[in-house]
Protein backbone atom coordinates (compact mmCIF):
# COMPACT_ATOMS: atom_id res chain seq x y z
CA UNK A 1 0.00 0.00 0.00
CA UNK A 2 2.85 2.29 0.38
CA UNK A 3 4.74 1.32 -3.18
CA UNK A 4 6.03 4.70 -4.98
CA UNK A 5 4.01 5.94 -7.31
CA UNK A 6 5.31 7.33 -11.50
CA UNK A 7 6.11 10.79 -10.77
CA UNK A 8 7.59 13.35 -13.31
CA UNK A 9 11.24 12.65 -11.82
CA UNK A 10 13.56 12.78 -14.44
CA UNK A 11 11.47 13.53 -17.25
CA UNK A 12 11.72 17.42 -19.25
CA UNK A 13 8.71 19.75 -18.76
CA UNK A 14 7.67 19.73 -21.97
CA UNK A 15 7.09 16.07 -21.48
CA UNK A 16 4.99 16.54 -17.88
CA UNK A 17 3.00 19.03 -19.29
CA UNK A 18 2.09 16.93 -22.78
CA UNK A 19 1.32 14.11 -20.42
CA UNK A 20 -0.88 15.95 -18.07
CA UNK A 21 -3.34 17.55 -21.09
CA UNK A 22 -1.69 21.28 -20.77
CA UNK A 23 0.00 21.14 -24.00
CA UNK A 24 -0.15 19.55 -27.29
CA UNK A 25 2.90 17.87 -29.02
CA UNK A 26 2.09 21.04 -31.85
CA UNK A 27 2.43 23.59 -28.76
CA UNK A 28 5.60 21.93 -27.42
CA UNK A 29 7.22 22.43 -31.15
CA UNK A 30 6.37 26.29 -30.81
CA UNK A 31 7.76 26.71 -27.35
CA UNK A 32 10.75 24.32 -28.46
CA UNK A 33 11.47 26.66 -31.74
CA UNK A 34 11.41 29.98 -29.16
CA UNK A 35 13.23 28.72 -26.97
CA UNK A 36 16.42 27.47 -29.39
CA UNK A 37 16.06 31.10 -31.24
CA UNK A 38 15.88 33.54 -28.31
CA UNK A 39 18.33 31.55 -26.30
CA UNK A 40 15.30 31.39 -23.06
CA UNK A 41 14.13 28.72 -20.54
CA UNK A 42 11.13 26.05 -21.48
CA UNK A 43 8.93 27.73 -18.96
CA UNK A 44 9.99 31.51 -20.34
CA UNK A 45 9.24 30.84 -23.96
CA UNK A 46 5.96 29.37 -23.29
CA UNK A 47 4.66 32.14 -20.95
CA UNK A 48 5.98 34.69 -24.01
CA UNK A 49 4.08 32.61 -25.99
CA UNK A 50 0.72 32.65 -24.15
CA UNK A 51 0.53 28.61 -24.17
CA UNK A 52 1.24 28.42 -20.69
CA UNK A 53 1.09 30.16 -17.61
CA UNK A 54 3.60 30.46 -14.44
CA UNK A 55 0.92 28.04 -12.47
CA UNK A 56 1.28 25.34 -15.00
CA UNK A 57 5.14 25.65 -15.33
CA UNK A 58 5.45 25.57 -10.73
CA UNK A 59 3.25 22.27 -11.20
CA UNK A 60 5.68 20.52 -13.64
CA UNK A 61 8.62 22.01 -11.66
CA UNK A 62 7.17 20.23 -8.66
CA UNK A 63 6.79 16.82 -10.37
CA UNK A 64 9.91 17.00 -12.02
CA UNK A 65 11.68 17.77 -8.63
CA UNK A 66 9.24 14.99 -7.11
CA UNK A 67 7.73 17.73 -4.94
CA UNK A 68 3.87 17.04 -5.59
CA UNK A 69 1.33 19.97 -4.95
CA UNK A 70 -2.70 20.30 -6.42
CA UNK A 71 -3.58 22.60 -9.29
CA UNK A 72 -6.50 25.24 -7.79
CA UNK A 73 -9.53 24.43 -8.91
CA UNK A 74 -8.76 20.50 -8.09
CA UNK A 75 -11.84 19.79 -6.35
CA UNK A 76 -10.69 16.40 -4.76
CA UNK A 77 -9.15 18.58 -1.61
CA UNK A 78 -10.54 21.31 -0.18
CA UNK A 79 -8.61 24.58 -0.58
CA UNK A 80 -8.36 24.98 3.10
CA UNK A 81 -5.62 22.68 2.63
CA UNK A 82 -3.34 25.38 1.62
CA UNK A 83 0.00 23.06 1.98
CA UNK A 84 -1.73 21.27 -1.12
CA UNK A 85 -2.26 24.19 -3.55
CA UNK A 86 0.41 27.13 -2.37
CA UNK A 87 3.37 25.27 -1.58
CA UNK A 88 5.22 28.72 -1.66
CA UNK A 89 3.08 30.92 0.19
CA UNK A 90 4.28 32.39 3.53
CA UNK A 91 2.18 30.05 5.29
CA UNK A 92 3.02 27.04 4.33
CA UNK A 93 6.83 28.06 4.52
CA UNK A 94 5.98 28.68 8.06
CA UNK A 95 4.32 25.16 8.53
CA UNK A 96 7.90 24.08 6.84
CA UNK A 97 10.19 25.51 9.39
CA UNK A 98 7.80 24.10 12.34
CA UNK A 99 8.23 20.97 9.87
CA UNK A 100 12.04 21.09 10.11
CA UNK A 101 11.97 21.54 13.89
CA UNK A 102 9.82 18.52 14.52
CA UNK A 103 12.06 16.84 12.70
CA UNK A 104 15.21 17.52 15.02
CA UNK A 105 13.15 17.41 18.30
CA UNK A 106 11.15 15.23 18.00
CA UNK A 107 10.51 12.00 14.76
CA UNK A 108 13.76 9.90 14.93
CA UNK A 109 12.65 6.19 14.05
CA UNK A 110 16.19 4.97 16.12
CA UNK A 111 14.03 5.82 19.10
CA UNK A 112 10.70 5.18 18.26
CA UNK A 113 8.98 8.87 17.24
CA UNK A 114 7.05 8.28 14.71
CA UNK A 115 3.61 9.33 15.57
CA UNK A 116 2.68 12.98 17.18
CA UNK A 117 -0.75 14.44 18.33
CA UNK A 118 -1.55 17.78 17.23
CA UNK A 119 -4.05 19.71 20.35
CA UNK A 120 -5.48 22.49 21.46
CA UNK A 121 -7.47 23.47 24.39
CA UNK A 122 -10.54 24.81 22.88
CA UNK A 123 -12.52 24.92 19.80
CA UNK A 124 -12.14 27.14 16.64
CA UNK A 125 -8.30 27.15 17.39
CA UNK A 126 -7.25 25.50 14.01
CA UNK A 127 -6.00 22.61 15.18
CA UNK A 128 -7.38 20.25 12.26
CA UNK A 129 -6.29 22.78 10.02
CA UNK A 130 -2.88 22.47 11.15
CA UNK A 131 -3.02 19.10 11.03
CA UNK A 132 -3.86 18.78 7.95
CA UNK A 133 -1.07 20.99 6.69
CA UNK A 134 1.21 19.25 8.64
CA UNK A 135 0.41 16.28 7.35
CA UNK A 136 1.11 17.40 3.71
CA UNK A 137 4.30 19.10 4.26
CA UNK A 138 5.96 16.15 6.00
CA UNK A 139 4.37 13.71 2.61
CA UNK A 140 5.92 16.63 0.30
CA UNK A 141 9.20 15.92 1.74
CA UNK A 142 8.97 12.35 0.90
CA UNK A 143 8.20 10.66 4.17
CA UNK A 144 5.35 8.13 4.71
CA UNK A 145 2.42 9.43 6.15
CA UNK A 146 -0.18 9.25 7.78
CA UNK A 147 -3.06 11.58 9.09
CA UNK A 148 -5.37 9.84 11.27
CA UNK A 149 -8.43 11.69 12.38
CA UNK A 150 -9.44 10.93 16.02
CA UNK A 151 -11.88 13.75 16.89
CA UNK A 152 -14.59 11.02 17.39
CA UNK A 153 -16.78 13.66 18.30
CA UNK A 154 -16.54 16.60 15.63
CA UNK A 155 -14.55 15.03 12.95
CA UNK A 156 -12.99 17.35 9.57
CA UNK A 157 -10.35 15.59 8.13
CA UNK A 158 -12.66 13.46 5.47
CA UNK A 159 -14.26 16.93 4.93
CA UNK A 160 -10.89 18.47 3.71
CA UNK A 161 -9.81 15.83 1.87
CA UNK A 162 -13.33 15.01 0.42
CA UNK A 163 -13.41 11.43 1.55
CA UNK A 164 -16.62 9.52 2.31
CA UNK A 165 -16.53 9.00 6.31
CA UNK A 166 -18.87 5.43 7.13
CA UNK A 167 -15.36 3.99 7.60
CA UNK A 168 -12.95 4.79 9.61
CA UNK A 169 -11.08 4.75 12.94
CA UNK A 170 -14.02 4.58 14.59
CA UNK A 171 -14.25 0.95 13.14
CA UNK A 172 -11.04 0.06 13.94
CA UNK A 173 -11.49 0.58 17.06
CA UNK A 174 -14.86 -1.70 17.57
CA UNK A 175 -13.22 -3.99 15.57
CA UNK A 176 -15.16 -4.12 12.70
CA UNK A 177 -12.27 -3.05 10.21
CA UNK A 178 -8.77 -3.46 9.70
CA UNK A 179 -6.12 -0.68 9.11
CA UNK A 180 -5.90 -1.01 5.47
CA UNK A 181 -9.25 -1.08 4.62
CA UNK A 182 -10.06 2.03 6.08
CA UNK A 183 -7.27 4.56 4.75
CA UNK A 184 -7.11 6.29 1.41
CA UNK A 185 -3.84 7.08 0.07
CA UNK A 186 -4.60 11.31 -1.73
CA UNK A 187 -4.60 11.60 -4.96
CA UNK A 188 -1.85 14.25 -6.47
CA UNK A 189 -0.08 14.03 -3.14
CA UNK A 190 1.81 10.48 -3.75
CA UNK A 191 2.77 9.92 0.13
CA UNK A 192 0.03 11.25 2.18
CA UNK A 193 -2.60 8.97 3.00
CA UNK A 194 -5.57 9.48 5.68
CA UNK A 195 -7.52 7.87 8.21
CA UNK A 196 -10.91 9.69 8.98
CA UNK A 197 -12.68 9.44 12.12
CA UNK A 198 -15.63 6.98 10.42
CA UNK A 199 -19.18 7.25 12.34
CA UNK A 200 -19.70 8.90 15.42
CA UNK A 201 -19.87 6.35 18.21
CA UNK A 202 -21.96 6.88 21.20
CA UNK A 203 -18.57 5.97 24.23
CA UNK A 204 -15.76 7.91 22.23
CA UNK A 205 -13.96 7.99 25.17
CA UNK A 206 -13.98 4.50 26.30
CA UNK A 207 -13.12 3.33 22.08
CA UNK A 208 -9.74 5.69 22.31
CA UNK A 209 -8.73 4.00 26.17
CA UNK A 210 -9.01 0.48 24.36
CA UNK A 211 -5.54 -1.33 24.18
CA UNK A 212 -6.38 -1.88 20.71
CA UNK A 213 -5.51 2.03 20.07
CA UNK A 214 -2.06 1.30 21.46
CA UNK A 215 -1.91 -1.76 18.94
CA UNK A 216 -3.24 0.96 16.00
CA UNK A 217 -0.56 3.27 16.98
CA UNK A 218 2.00 0.37 16.87
CA UNK A 219 0.55 -0.87 13.40
CA UNK A 220 0.61 2.65 11.84
CA UNK A 221 4.35 3.38 13.03
CA UNK A 222 5.74 0.21 11.53
CA UNK A 223 4.20 0.83 7.65
CA UNK A 224 4.61 4.64 7.91
CA UNK A 225 7.07 7.29 8.30
CA UNK A 226 5.03 10.17 10.22
CA UNK A 227 2.02 9.15 11.59
CA UNK A 228 0.12 12.62 12.38
CA UNK A 229 -3.02 12.68 14.63
CA UNK A 230 -6.00 15.08 15.15
CA UNK A 231 -7.93 15.36 18.34
CA UNK A 232 -10.57 16.61 19.88
CA UNK A 233 -10.68 20.42 22.23
CA UNK A 234 -8.73 19.63 25.20
CA UNK A 235 -10.66 21.61 27.57
CA UNK A 236 -13.76 19.48 26.80
CA UNK A 237 -12.84 16.02 27.61
CA UNK A 238 -10.12 13.77 28.48
CA UNK A 239 -10.18 12.68 24.56
CA UNK A 240 -7.41 14.53 23.89
CA UNK A 241 -5.06 13.27 26.79
CA UNK A 242 -6.03 9.58 26.34
CA UNK A 243 -4.68 10.22 22.51
CA UNK A 244 -1.24 12.21 23.35
CA UNK A 245 -0.45 9.26 25.65
CA UNK A 246 -0.95 7.16 22.70
CA UNK A 247 1.13 9.07 20.71
CA UNK A 248 4.03 10.46 23.51
CA UNK A 249 4.32 13.58 21.66
CA UNK A 250 2.14 16.22 21.25
CA UNK A 251 2.13 20.07 19.29
CA UNK A 252 0.17 22.20 20.74
CA UNK A 253 -2.20 24.79 18.60
CA UNK A 254 -3.35 28.32 20.05
CA UNK A 255 -5.29 30.87 18.00
CA UNK A 256 -4.49 34.50 18.62
CA UNK A 257 -6.83 36.89 20.85
CA UNK A 258 -9.04 33.70 21.08
CA UNK A 259 -7.00 31.40 23.11
CA UNK A 260 -7.08 31.33 26.91
CA UNK A 261 -4.31 31.30 28.43
CA UNK A 262 -4.95 29.85 31.96
CA UNK A 263 -6.82 27.21 29.81
CA UNK A 264 -4.01 26.29 27.51
CA UNK A 265 -1.71 26.52 30.53
CA UNK A 266 -3.78 23.93 32.52
CA UNK A 267 -4.26 21.89 29.55
CA UNK A 268 -0.44 21.55 28.80
CA UNK A 269 0.62 20.98 32.36
CA UNK A 270 -2.17 18.09 32.09
CA UNK A 271 -0.54 16.70 29.06
CA UNK A 272 3.24 16.89 30.93
CA UNK A 273 1.48 14.89 33.90
CA UNK A 274 0.22 11.94 31.40
CA UNK A 275 3.81 11.60 30.42
CA UNK A 276 3.31 13.34 26.85
CA UNK A 277 6.21 15.76 25.64
CA UNK A 278 4.96 18.71 24.57
CA UNK A 279 7.46 18.85 21.79
CA UNK A 280 6.21 22.45 19.80
CA UNK A 281 3.31 25.27 19.72
CA UNK A 282 2.03 27.04 16.84
CA UNK A 283 0.12 30.19 17.27
CA UNK A 284 -2.60 30.67 14.62
CA UNK A 285 -2.78 34.63 13.44
CA UNK A 286 -6.39 34.31 11.77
Amino acid sequence: MNEKLDTGAGRSIGAILIDNGRLTPDAAERILKLQKEQGLRFGDAAIQLGLLTEADIQQALSRQYDYPYLMPGDERVSEEVVAAFKPFSPIVEQLRAVRSQLMLRWFDADVGHKTLAVVSAGRAEGRSFTAANLAVVFSQLGERTLLIDADLRNPSQHGFFRLPNKLGLSSLLAGRAELAEAVTRIPGLIDLSVLPAGATPPNPQELLARPVFNALMATAAGQYDIVIVDTPAGAETADAQTIAARTRGAVVVARKDLSSAPALQAFVTSLQHSGVAVVGAVLNNG
